[in-house]
């Protein structure tokens, strides 16, 4: 479909949103000039589309009361859209929604032409969501299903929480939000025993229990602040590594976007005198913390050294002799 016939669609839609659209109001919404909205009008009215117009201060464009577009008029494009997005919060969400997942798609097969239906299956064959969830999240779609029925309802939660130390605690909680958030779901909400806004992984809630208490979402509450505020990242320490050949061409090709790639004319040992070998690259980029990426380093083997910091290189160091250790020979018979 084209952008016009897009934009005309679009622009009756807005049209039955509400009773009176000004030029410039269009033009916004649509991105385009006042004069090309008057273009589209007059290529309506030449479709038979009830249009009035009034000139003046008070006046602007609006569409005849009753007026209504035949329902789901999708394009290919804008239906595999919605099946990929039910496939999506099927994926995320469990049982929550599973049977509106299967509703959906059941309404969008059997209204659909078939020839459009062709084309978005074709579409759903060759566009395929995957890898985006990183854990199995079925242990938890009670949890998950049970919090998402309190948040609608404003109704509070006692549970039991296991925190990162392995504490065992029992909170009251006014349940917000549920946010998914680097493979991991989370509840934002109000704690009670700590008297503030906290946030919980669903994977270390226990004994959720729905309560006869009810709250108010305060009105300045917004969730994408709160996650910016608390869940952005900040990193501590800058890393920098030299990778040798022969993986410094697979890291040169497929390193990511936040790492800095410099060429360096030849490698180092771990002394850091040169080998003489040509084609190595140091690796810079900012971490949070040194959990992942010692195993990062370690899975290069002796072709990677850490130039800094040298807290990463000696935990480098302790965690390859503890591999070494465990893979020695016992000595004697």
């Amino acid at each position: 479909m084209s952008n016009v016939a897009t934009r005309l669609l679009s622009l009756i839609l807005l049209l039955q949103s509400k009773p009176r659209w000004k030029a410039n109001e269009l033009s916004e919404e649509l991105n385009v000039s006042e004069r090309t909205v008057h273009r589209y009008m007059a290529m309506l009215d030449e479709m038979g589309i009830p249009i009035y117009s009034e000139r003046g201060p008070y006046g602007g464009f609006a569409l005849l009361r009753g007026y209504k577009l035949p329902p789901l008029l999708f394009s290919a494009e804008e239906a595999t859209v919605l099946y990929m997005g039910a496939q999506l919060v099927g994926e995320l969400w469990g049982r929550t929604y599973s049977d509106a997942v299967t509703s959906v798609t059941a309404k969008l097969d059997n209204v659909l032409p078939d020839d459009l239906r062709g084309e978005v299956a074709e579409a759903r064959r060759s566009l395929v969501i995957g890898g985006l969830t990183a854990r199995d999240y079925r242990p938890w779609e009670a949890t998950i299903h049970d919090l998402r029925r309190c948040i609608k309802e404003r109704r509070c939660v006692h549970l039991s929480y296991r925190s990162r130390s392995g504490e065992e605690t029992l909170r009251c909680v006014a349940p917000y939000a549920l946010t998914l958030q680097w493979g991991n779901w989370y509840l934002v909400g109000f704690c009670h025993l700590r008297e503030e806004l906290r946030t919980f992984r669903v994977d270390r809630i226990h004994d959720l229990v729905g309560l006869d208490e009810y709250f108010d979402l305060p009105r300045d509450f917004s969730l994408r602040q709160y996650l910016a505020k608390t869940m952005a990242f900040e990193p501590t320490h800058e890393v920098v590594v030299r990778i040798d050949p022969p993986p410094a061409r697979q890291v040169r090709a497929t390193h990511e976007p936040w790492m800095h790639i410099e060429e360096v004319d030849s490698a180092f040992t771990e002394t850091g005198a040169a080998s003489g070998s040509q084609g190595a690259v140091i690796v810079r980029f900012p971490v949070a913390s040194f959990d992942w990426v010692t195993g990062w380093v370690l899975g290069f083997g002796p072709y990677a050294y850490v130039l800094e910091p040298p807290e990463l290189a000696e935990r480098v160091a302790r965690a390859a002799e503890g591999a070494a250790r465990r893979y020695q020979k016992p000595s004697g018979p």
